[in-house]
């Protein structure tokens, strides 16, 4: 059997099964099986690919590969978008290109540069300061753009911000306070990560029977959870089942 004609068969099946598993009408079965090559293509523009671009996973996990292919074209981009036009909006997206491929300290030159005027006290853009001196080792720095964030902005609220700030303040050594902002930010935080790390400041504080309960929770949760949650969580999963054996039981 020549290898197109496998690959035909094998674009025919998964075809069937995506009419069967999303519900489409059943007669797209049977013009997947009377016209297998041309109708799977039909299918694909007709019924799929809309699907794609209306998918935010699907939208992302496009975007996942063009980085890996290209892992600094947005970056350029950005860049030239600012070369042409010197906008608040344009240093702003420059900046979180910079932020996103580790670059904490062109990040944190072009959010400084943003930070003025009318743009002093915007949220977004010392939150993303906040981020770029984390990510650079100043805690303590990130600290007080984020005190300052609230203290300008009290109606703010954004839960990668509130743990960006529990992280701070823990790598500051103040323990106590930072228990206190993990065990808030977890009550909302959409993932397992502000769990897992509040976990793990209890588990060094010595809390291990409140650890050992994070981690089981974390488990709990997973296994409740869809498998697309399964996925984009495992490494925080992951260090609740490597965590929890290890803590001695009440």
């Amino acid at each position: 059997m020549s290898p197109l004609l496998l690959l035909t068969y094998a674009v025919q099946i998964a075809c069937c099964v995506h009419v069967v598993r999303t519900g489409r009408p059943l007669y797209w079965v049977f013009i997947l099986l009377v016209f297998p090559f041309l109708s799977a293509i039909v299918y694909f523009i007709a019924e799929v690919l809309p699907e794609l671009r209306n998918s935010p996973s699907a939208r992302r996990t496009v975007r996942n590969v063009r980085n890996r292919i290209d892992p600094d074209r947005d970056r350029r981009d950005a860049a030239k978008l600012l070369k042409a036009a010197d906008t608040p909006e344009n240093r702003r997206r420059l900046a979180e290109e910079s932020l996103r491929s580790g670059d904490y300290a062109h990040a944190s030159e072009l959010y400084d540069q943003a930070l003025k005027g009318l743009y002093a006290t915007d949220p977004d853009l010392m939150l993303g300061l906040a981020k770029a001196q984390f990510g650079l080792g100043e805690s303590a720095k990130a600290r007080a753009t984020l005190d300052a964030l609230i203290a300008a902005n009290p109606g703010f609220r954004s839960a990668d911000g509130h743990l960006l700030y529990a992280r701070a303040v823990e790598d500051t050594a103040d323990a106590a306070a930072a228990l206190h902002e993990y065990e808030a930010v977890v009550q909302g935080y959409p993932g397992e990560e502000a769990r897992a790390r509040y976990g793990l400041l209890l588990k060094r504080q010595g809390e291990h029977a409140r650890a050992r309960r994070v981690f089981q929770e974390i488990l709990d949760r997973s296994d409740a959870a869809p498998r697309y949650y399964q996925r984009e969580q495992r490494d925080w999963i992951e260090v609740a089942k490597r965590e929890l054996p290890t803590l001695p039981q009440d």
